[in-house]
């Protein structure tokens, strides 16, 4: 079955944004890697999981975020993530942390798994990225208004405006906020790219697979 999702890539120069359907994140990423000319990429989902306790970069993300620190979920240990329902998943949560989690956090499963297991065999490095830390960078401190009202979408718009990024006109109302964190991502890639890039916790945690668990913006 086909997803829909948002891919923004950027260049020195320009951008491109594009909204489509793939059957998966890598059908997806090898059509925009292919059209970018890039391997640099970052995306909007938690990277990294650990054995036993709680990532670290969530943490600190959401001590950074103030009125925005709702949008970074707390991610359990992967044997959580092998469960296959959220009641046995969040027990399995308090036998290994101590306490349970969101049931919003565990409606990323699928594309959790998925993103790691990507990362796994990609051959590229993905940075994990959240666009709200994105946002409060470029705005110089953390949104007050929520992505989700009209005040917020257009905050959003004017800040990439400022950074050269416009939102194509015709965006489907449906996918705006989507396009929008993507192009969050996107921004948060280049500065990876360049440099650029503030790194969250500043030394990396790594989980069990020795993959590191950071988030960068």
């Amino acid at each position: 079955m086909a997803v829909s999702l948002a891919a923004l890539s950027l260049t020195a120069d320009g951008f491109a944004v594009t909204v489509g359907a793939a059957t998966s994140l890598g059908v997806l990423l090898a059509r925009e890697l292919d059209l970018a000319g890039t391997t640099n990429v970052g995306i909007d989902m938690p990277l990294g999981l650990l054995e036993t306790g709680w990532r670290e970069a969530d943490r600190a993300a959401r001590g950074l975020l103030g009125p925005r620190r709702s949008s970074v979920f707390a991610i359990p240990p992967r044997a959580v993530w092998a469960e296959t329902s959220y009641r046995a998943a969040n027990q399995r949560c308090r036998e290994l942390t101590g306490q349970g989690f969101s049931a919003q956090a565990w409606g990323l499963r699928a594309k959790l798994l998925e993103a790691n297991q990507y990362r796994q065999t990609c051959g590229h490095p993905l940075y994990e990225v959240h666009p709200e830390l994105a946002f409060g960078a470029m705005a110089g401190a953390p949104l007050a208004a929520s992505k989700h009202t009209g005040p917020g979408r257009d905050e959003r718009r004017r800040l990439l405006a400022q950074c050269g990024i416009e939102i194509p006109a015709g965006t489907p109302a449906a996918l705006i906020g989507d396009v929008l964190d993507a192009a969050a991502v996107a921004w948060s890639a280049r500065r990876i790219a360049a440099g650029q890039a503030v790194t969250v916790p500043a030394i990396p945690q790594r989980d069990d697979l020795g993959a590191e668990i950071a988030i960068r913006f």
